[in-house]
């Protein structure tokens, strides 16, 4: 983002009441936590995606061997 659009933010925050500002802020905070803690979710995925595929894979393999078992939920 340029520091004219962060500017043009600051200075629309800035023409509202404290008590709006304070409200704002704390969604801008909530807003950027969730980004970073999507962006860690993405790079985890993504480290672990040959692993996924692998994992799939065997699976396949197993249901067309005939080695594969329905999952029982209540043993988990």
């Amino acid at each position: 983002m340029t520091s004219s659009a962060i500017t043009t933010i600051v200075t629309m925050v800035e023409s509202l009441p404290d008590d709006l500002q304070e409200r704002v802020a704390e969604h801008i905070r909530e807003f950027i936590a969730d980004l970073e803690d999507e962006k860690r979710w993405d790079a985890s995925f993504e480290r672990t995606q040959d692993n996924l595929v692998a994992a799939a894979r065997q699976a396949r393999q197993e249901i067309a061997a005939g080695q594969a078992v329905p999952m029982d939920y209540d043993k988990l």
